[in-house]
């Protein structure tokens, strides 16, 4: 950073916004990832260790879904609300970027109602899910690419890079729909995730100092070459993250087959008397 253009960051005019604004949906996002990768290995560690906990039977997952999809749904919508508040006595060229952020929203949203749908209804084929995150996931990547008219040239690149991570999530996504229980393109769909909400924790840093510090100086090309690192770094920090998680939902389902409590036989499911397949799952 070079403190000598303190005028130049979170003091200049062109600059909109706050920290709040994206570490808030960073830190959404981040715990979406983080849920997927922790319902995968619960899938993952429960086939290998046993077949008749309920845990791992089709109706506790599809309950799961329709509350993923509840939820988000209701925070979307909540985000959308905050948008609308915050559109009042805006300049027209803010309003095109709320319009941005909403589109963002819109394909959210599907998404969310399809994941409802399509795990309480047989009509609805579950792959459309699928179909809808990858749509959301490419649309946002689009969005935050071209997301730049007036932008400097470091606030440029930390949404371009933005963009990056969530191109790669929704291309996963998109193989995803191709190539079926495939574990390794769950967990990679999931590493971009919480690439994508820790990234935008490092846009409100840099844009939006919390602390209160200097700004940085978004024309300086050292702060690029440094912010790219960061994105390299941060993509450690996801795997670092999965790994940690890895061990202790290991350790813990290990544990509770070994040391099974009185109210867990009662979750025991035969699965004999389960007609569906893990296939339909």
């Amino acid at each position: 950073m070079n403190n000598s253009e303190h005028t130049i960051g979170v003091n200049s005019p062109k600059v909109k916004g706050n920290f709040a604004g994206h570490a808030l949906p960073g830190a959404i996002i981040f715990t979406l990832g983080f849920w997927w990768y922790i319902k995968i290995l619960l899938m993952y560690v429960y086939k290998k260790q046993t077949r008749t906990y309920y845990i791992h039977s089709k109706a506790f997952f599809q309950r799961a879904e329709i509350l993923e999809g509840i939820i988000s749904l209701c925070i979307i919508l909540t985000g959308v609300i905050v948008l609308q508040i915050k559109a009042v006595n805006e300049d027209q060229w803010l309003r095109f970027l709320r319009f941005h952020h909403l589109t963002i929203y819109l394909f959210l949203a599907l998404w969310a109602v399809t994941n409802i749908l399509c795990f309480s209804t047989r009509s609805i084929p579950v792959s459309l899910t699928k179909l809808m995150l990858t749509n959301a996931f490419l649309v946002t990547a689009f969005i935050f690419y071209n997301h730049n008219n007036g932008r400097k040239m470091v606030d440029s690149l930390l949404h371009q890079l933005q963009s990056v991570a969530t191109f790669l999530a929704g291309l996963v996504s998109f193989i995803e729909l191709l190539i079926r229980k495939n574990i390794m393109l769950k967990i990679l769909r999931s590493s971009f995730v919480l690439l994508q909400g820790s990234w935008l924790f490092q846009v409100g840093f840099v844009l939006y100092p919390p602390t209160g510090g200097p700004a940085w100086d978004l024309n300086d090309h050292s702060n690029s070459t440094f912010l790219l690192m960061c994105f390299c770094w941060h993509y450690a920090f996801a795997y670092v993250v999965m790994g940690v998680v890895y061990v202790a939902v290991t350790w813990l389902a290990k544990w509770s087959i070994r040391n099974p409590c009185t109210s867990e036989f009662g979750l025991l499911k035969n699965a004999e008397r389960d007609k569906e397949s893990e296939e339909e799952m």
